[in-house]
Parts: C-alpha cells; sequence; structure tokens
C-alpha cells in the first residue's frame, strides 16, 4: 500500500484490497472511505468486499464514490463530515489517490489558505496547483 498522510486525521492511498485491511488497522485507521466508483475496477475490488473485510475488523467504511461529475459541493461537504465525525484517522482511497486529495483540498477551502492546502497535498506526492482559483475564490474575505 502506498498511504500518504495529508494530515495526521487523514490520509489518502491508490486502490486496496481487502487483504489490505489488517495493515490499515495496525496503522491505527479507524475508518476508510472508498472514493472509487466500482465500475473501474474489477469485482474482487468492488467497494462491497473491502468494505466487508474493513466491517470484519471493527473498521467503519463509507463509499463516497467520486468522479469529475460527482465532485459537487455536496459530495465535498459529505467528505468533510465523514472525516471530522471519524473517530480516529481516516483513509481514502480511489485509483491514485488524487480524488481523494481534491476532495480533501475543496472541502479545506475557506477553512484553510491555498497555500496551506497546496502544501499539505504537494508534501503527500500531489501537485493540485491547478486549483488554486477554486481555493482562493472560497477564501475567508477580510
Amino acid at each position: 500500500m502506498d498511504i500518504r498522510h495529508i494530515t495526521p486525521q487523514y490520509a489518502v492511498s491508490p486502490q486496496i484490497a481487502a487483504e489490505d485491511v489488517p495493515a490499515l488497522v495496525e496503522a491505527g485507521f479507524t475508518t476508510v472511505i472508498c472514493n472509487r466508483p466500482d465500475p473501474e475496477i474489477p469485482p474482487t475490488h468492488y467497494a462491497e468486499v473491502i468494505e466487508a473485510a474493513a466491517k470484519a475488523a471493527g473498521v467503519d467504511f463509507h463509499v463516497l464514490a467520486l468522479t469529475h461529475e460527482t465532485m459537487t459541493p455536496e459530495n465535498v461537504a459529505r467528505q468533510r463530515k465523514l472525516i471530522e465525525d471519524a473517530e480516529g484517522p481516516v483513509l481514502a482511497y480511489c485509483a491514485s489517490g488524487t480524488r481523494c486529495s481534491v476532495v480533501w483540498a475543496l472541502g479545506q477551502a475557506g477553512t484553510l489558505s491555498a497555500d496551506d492546502i497546496l502544501a499539505a497535498t504537494r508534501a503527500a506526492g500531489y501537485n493540485l496547483d491547478g486549483l488554486r482559483p477554486a481555493l482562493e475564490a472560497s477564501a475567508p474575505q477580510g
């Protein structure tokens, strides 16, 4: 697994498998969010397969499949709430971790500066500089 921490509470990863769940538990994750739609992957990696392994290990599991079309303000807010409501560290996964980073970044807009958001994602290996206009448009005015 290629786990990349954006914050101490939130990490992202490319696609995980059911057999990765014990390592996630050992790493201290209490919640997993699937941001990858099932049609992108083989049935062995469908969300329901990983969810079963997560629940068996006592890990909360949520599906919020994201595409360009579903990266809506409502889904950004939903992801943020899932992270805020988690009782411990959260791992979100998709194909590469980029969508999970983008949804986190958009969810932080208006709370953190664009520079801080982009520095956090860059430190994790995700260059989201193209989001700067959207992040700055949501910056607090004052």
